[in-house]
């Protein structure tokens, strides 16, 4: 694995699972890698919207759908993508 990577997955992690034990200095360790300013901000601006959805998620206990249920679902989603049913029907009447 590229050090640039390996260094900003470790940064993400730190951020994820232990956010009060990340410092400048896990930053400077990214930067000092290898890795450009804005592809470390990407990563860091993805990373904490994931990880607030999945706690938004937890919080009001989101049901997950199933690998079958996924599938099931595939079709729909590749013929109108992720909108949302009601907002579908209003546009076809």
């Amino acid at each position: 694995m590229p050090r640039g990577l390996r260094a900003t997955l470790g940064f993400l992690e730190r951020m994820t699972l232990r956010p009060d034990e990340l410092g400048t200095d896990d930053a400077e360790t990214v930067r000092a890698a290898g890795v450009a300013e804005d592809a470390f901000v990407d990563a860091v601006y993805i990373c904490a919207l994931f990880n607030m959805i999945v706690r938004l998620a937890d919080a009001l206990d989101f049901e997950v759908p199933t690998w079958e249920e996924l599938l099931a679902a595939a079709g729909a989603r590749i013929g109108r993508g992720y909108e949302l049913l009601t907002a579908a029907a209003s546009r076809s009447e």
